[in-house]
């Protein structure tokens, strides 16, 4: 089975207060797509989960580049079977690859690695991640602001109003925020990541 491991590490976590507690919290919300195995702390300030979704995936990225403190390793390989029911107790290739990621994660203005099998699928993936971490590491709290209400559905009059701004002050926001190529990215990350964990080995 080819599966996709997160493993994400706090940065300057020994200077800080403990996040992982609320970043748990954050991945495995019953709103997004489940994990095939939940994450949990792995080892002092890190934490791990199982997906086989591309979307669940890219959803989970999403919110650990907007928080701006983890360092982010993606492995993408196969697993030894069957896989236990807990994260930790998790054996084979995918898990090796996402202990290299998050290492290279931290030598990476993105703070972001994608290490796969094959290698040129993977690099493909990170480079598209990399491009989409540079749109959203730019965005600003009222690029965000626009972005999450634009993401709920709303038009840009309901939210205009929300925001007691004008139309075009929404629309002004949403291109300096690149909302287009943000999602776009975001889209194209998806479909590599179905296909990756899509392939048999």
């Amino acid at each position: 089975m080819t599966v996709a491991i997160l493993t994400v590490d706090q940065r300057g976590s020994r200077s800080g207060p403990d996040l992982v507690p609320d970043v748990l919290d954050s991945l495995n919300d019953a709103a997004l797509a489940d994990p095939l195995r939940p994450f949990e702390r792995t080892a002092g300030d890190e934490v791990q989960g199982v997906l086989v979704d591309g979307a669940a995936v890219v959803d989970r990225i999403g919110l650990l580049l907007r928080a701006s403190t983890w360092n982010i390793g993606l492995g993408i390989g196969a697993v030894e079977e069957p896989l236990p029911s807990s994260t930790r107790a998790g054996r084979g290739e995918a898990f090796v690859l996402a202990r290299q990621a998050v290492m290279r994660a931290k030598q990476h203005p993105s703070r972001l690695s994608v290490v796969g099998v094959p290698e040129y699928r993977a690099m493909r993936i990170e480079t598209v991640a990399w491009l989409w971490a540079g749109v959203l590491n730019r965005r600003s709290t009222r690029g965000w602001e626009v972005a999450d209400l634009l993401g709920e559905g709303l038009s840009h009059a309901d939210a205009a109003h929300r925001l007691g701004i004008s139309q075009s002050a929404v629309s002004q926001r949403a291109q300096v925020a690149g909302l287009v190529e943000g999602d776009r990215a975001a889209r194209l990350l998806t479909e590599l990541l179905d296909e990756a964990l899509r392939e048999e080995r």
